[in-house]
């Protein structure tokens, strides 16, 4: 599967980076390939193409604040999740992402 994601949080500096690096190694460890844009206190980095977002499977989004440039995710499965869960419960979302892809076939 692959999955791009975009963390940002309200302060735009721990959490953001904390998602981002959960949703990734719980991505990697599930054999996934994986992007993620943080949107934090300094900038856009790691920025996703529209070429991977085409591809992409899936699109997670954090919630906790108006994330950047979103319209490029239009038409694609979009998964939101508030930031303090998505650094807690990656593993458990990455699952139930899985899970779900796989029950629309």
């Amino acid at each position: 599967m692959k999955i791009v994601g975009v963390t940002a949080c309200p302060s735009g500096v721990a959490h953001t980076y904390m998602a981002a690096e959960a949703l990734k190694k719980a991505a990697i460890a599930r054999g996934h390939e994986i992007k993620v844009e943080t949107q934090g206190q300094i900038g856009l980095e790691n920025e996703i193409t529209q070429e991977e977002v085409n591809v992409a499977d899936v699109v997670v989004l954090t919630t906790d604040i108006g994330l950047k440039n979103t319209e490029r995710f239009e038409g694609k499965t979009i998964v939101r999740i508030g930031i303090s869960d998505l650094v807690r419960k990656a593993p458990v979302l990455i699952e139930k992402i899985e899970e779900a892809l796989k029950n629309r076939k």
